[in-house]
């Protein structure tokens, strides 16, 4: 019996299509301008050091909302938050940080009040209810730890390149710096790494009332 392979290319195509299901990755409908977004992040690099939650590799974050007058609210541990991950070769699932209320993180900070970024989370607040908002850097050559997190977060990538890839479970995406949003289904076991040779800059958001299917 002869094999077409027209037919066999079409197969597996198919079956890839069928495994690469990007369900958990959902673009909104909203834009933001890129390069607003891009001078926003250099006018409050150049306020603020990224926290690296006590010395912690590969992390960095600037928090640009917090508990109404309490800057405490976005240092050390708290910049991160808590997720839960598997360790080791015994698959045994621990959890990381420390719990945090989200809906307290309702003030920006008043450092940045004066930044285009005031109002991207004005925009973003009248559309979805927000926890945590953040700037969350991943360096050249680096990745997260394999976890979850508590809620889906929203992202807005400022800074990115081809290399920087977000995994959940077993399916891989790039998602692009033109001010698209999306949001992530970061309940499910993920991560994130950046294979380039520059940093990856996100804006990133918890957001408490968005269910997958």
């Amino acid at each position: 019996m002869k094999t077409n392979s027209k037919n066999i290319i079409n197969l597996n195509s198919n079956r890839e299509q069928k495994f690469l299901n990007f369900n958990d990755f959902q673009k909104q409908n909203l834009n933001f301008d890129i390069s607003k977004l891009q001078k926003a992040y250099k006018e409050i690099i150049k306020i603020k050091k990224f926290e690296t939650a006590g010395g912690i590799s590969h992390f960095g974050a600037i928090c640009l909302t917090r508990i109404p007058g309490d800057p405490e609210s976005i240092k050390d541990n708290k910049a991160r938050g808590l997720y839960w991950t598997k360790p080791d070769k015994s698959g045994n699932e621990v959890s990381r940080d420390v719990a945090i209320d989200e809906s307290t993180y309702t003030e920006l900070v008043p450092e940045f009040k004066n930044t285009y970024f005031i109002e991207v989370i004005e925009v973003l607040s009248s559309k979805y209810k927000l926890g945590r908002i953040r700037i969350l850097l991943k360096e050249p050559r680096s990745t997260l730890s394999w976890h979850r997190d508590p809620e889906p977060r929203l992202h807005i990538p400022i800074i990115t390149n081809p290399g920087c890839l977000m995994v959940i479970e077993n399916v891989a995406k790039h998602m692009p710096a033109d001010g698209s949003v999306w949001i992530t289904n970061n309940t499910k076991y993920h991560n994130a790494f950046n294979g380039g040779e520059e940093n990856r800059v996100h804006l990133v958001a918890c957001v408490l009332d968005y269910k997958f299917n």
